[in-house]
C-alpha cells in the first residue's frame, strides 16, 4: 500500500471501545509510552479486525500542528 500521508506511526492496539455506531481505538506507539487515540466507525473496527495486541499503523494528516511546552 502506498499513501501520501507522511506521518505514519507504528504501534500495538492497546484498547478498543466499541459503541453503537462509533469506536475509539488506542494504539501504543512502538518504543514509547505515548498512546494515540483514533475515533472510527464500529463498521471499520469490524472490517479491519481490530483487537488489543494486534500491530497497527496510525496515519496522521492535519492542516494544523500545535506545540506545547511546560
Amino acid at each position: 500500500m502506498r499513501l501520501s500521508t507522511r506521518n505514519q506511526l507504528e504501534g500495538v492496539i492497546e484498547a478498543v471501545d466499541v459503541g453503537a455506531v462509533m469506536a475509539t481505538v488506542k494504539v501504543r506507539l512502538n518504543g514509547s509510552d505515548q498512546v494515540i487515540t483514533a475515533s472510527i466507525t464500529k463498521e471499520a473496527v469490524d472490517e479491519l479486525g481490530l483487537a488489543p495486541g494486534k500491530p497497527a499503523t496510525t496515519f496522521v494528516k492535519s492542516t494544523e500542528v500545535t506545540i506545547g511546552v511546560e
